[in-house]
């Protein structure tokens, strides 16, 4: 079945947003807290790759390819708004059954990072050219959200790294990439970011007593998206619960 229509109601949902009003997308790890999340209003939702691999006992980076795009399937049925799906670095995979195994999934969007798989990074003109050759493969179909992984990999002074985030979100921008994300990215660099795009989505990371999503959006932010932050809140609200139960007290609610 072609996700077209859904692809472009992904991409609707990123442009023409106020300054101070990105589109903030909570990212569910399995069935049920994907329908708790479309039940509590949210347009469109995107996996993370990390919540997904604790959910299934792996550590972040160590989910097979098979058990990623089954967890993306089960997400993907259980809800009527658009799935976007934290891929990684697509696996290994070939351009084409890496598109064919995402529109089985379900899911109408990608997130693909530039990170190896030893944990390096990618030659930033090669991974472009991945990011053209899955955009070519998948044409309007597929909303690709290329992930810019310096910040959590360069060690390098904060003038260097930005510099050379905003080399590469520009490179993967004119890959076709219909929104970059560099995360990690301090909100100092936001600017300097969505100026290298020229008009293209920006997505940043929400964290833990960070900025509020309109501050974020006011420095250019277009997208808010939580990594697996959502998933540890939830369970360490589970810890306590745990902990309130082994002690006697019954549960209230």
């Amino acid at each position: 079945m072609s996700r077209g229509p859904e692809a472009d109601l992904l991409r609707a949902l990123h442009g023409g947003r106020a300054a101070g009003d990105p589109l903030v997308l909570p990212g569910p790890w399995d069935a049920v807290s994907a329908r708790a999340f479309e039940e509590a209003g949210f347009p469109a939702l995107a996996t993370p790759s990390a919540g997904i691999a604790a959910a299934l006992g792996y550590e972040d980076g160590e989910t097979p390819a098979a058990e990623m795009f089954a967890a993306v399937a089960r997400i993907a049925r259980a809800v009527s708004v658009p799935v976007t799906a934290d891929l990684e670095g697509g696996y290994g995979l070939p351009v084409a059954e890496l598109v064919e195994r995402v529109r089985e999934s379900g899911a109408v969007g990608v997130n693909l990072e530039d990170s190896d798989r030893v944990g390096g990074l990618k030659d930033p003109e090669a991974h472009a050219a991945w990011l053209a050759e899955v955009r070519a493969a998948a044409g309007p179909g597929l909303f690709v959200n290329a992930r810019v992984d310096v910040y959590i990999r360069e060690a390098a002074d904060g003038v260097a790294v930005r510099d050379a985030a905003v080399s590469r979100a520009r490179l993967y921008a004119e890959a076709g990439a219909d929104c970059v994300y560099p995360i990690a990215a301090p909100p100092a660099d936001l600017p300097a970011l969505r100026a290298a795009l020229g008009g293209l989505p920006l997505n940043a990371l929400s964290v833990p007593g960070g900025l509020s999503f309109a501050e974020l959006g006011l420095l250019g932010a277009t997208r808010v998206t939580f990594g697996d932050g959502l998933l540890l809140r939830a369970t360490a609200d589970l810890t306590a619960l745990a902990a309130r139960l082994r002690s006697g007290a019954v549960p209230t609610g």
